[in-house]
């Protein structure tokens, strides 16, 4: 039985760099980090790898997690930081926030580009896009209390 989702995850060249991002600016609290060398047969064969070298963040805010990945080895291909939202794959994470507004300008100001600000959506949501220092998109929303998207 599915019980829901527990996280999403996010390859980076940088693991530093992207935990101080979410950690210092989107406020997530590191739950777990971890670490692993060549000759892991149980992390190899789950990510269908040889010789997996690889540093693990795992990262909580609210009611859920956010893994963070670095591969030392073996190495893999540089993401373009600007792929648009409609090419294929996983295409962003959305923070549910309150005074969207107020959080769009203390991101801005501290130097988190966007799309635009944010939009207003009746009866949905107010919503922008952003994005973290490697190019993932990063979605702030506040819900309407009494729209579909209210949880």
């Amino acid at each position: 039985m599915i019980k829901g989702i527990h996280h999403a995850s996010i390859t980076t060249g940088d693991i530093g760099r992207l935990t101080r991002f979410y950690c210092d600016l989107l406020g997530f609290e590191v739950a777990l980090e971890y670490a692993w060398g060549a000759g892991n047969a149980a992390a190899d064969a789950i990510y269908g790898l040889r010789d997996t070298a690889v540093k693990m963040v795992m990262l909580r805010t609210g009611n859920a997690c956010l893994e963070l990945f670095e591969f030392e080895n073996p190495a893999g291909k540089t993401g373009d930081p600007r792929r648009p939202v409609n090419d294929q794959g996983y295409t962003h994470i959305c923070m549910s926030v309150t005074d969207i507004d107020a959080e769009y300008e203390r991101l801005k100001a501290a130097g988190m580009p966007f799309n635009c600000p944010p939009q207003r959506l009746p009866g949905l949501c107010a919503a922008t896009y952003g994005r973290d220092p490697d190019g993932n998109i990063v979605e702030l929303m506040e819900a309407d209390p009494d729209g579909a998207f209210a949880l």
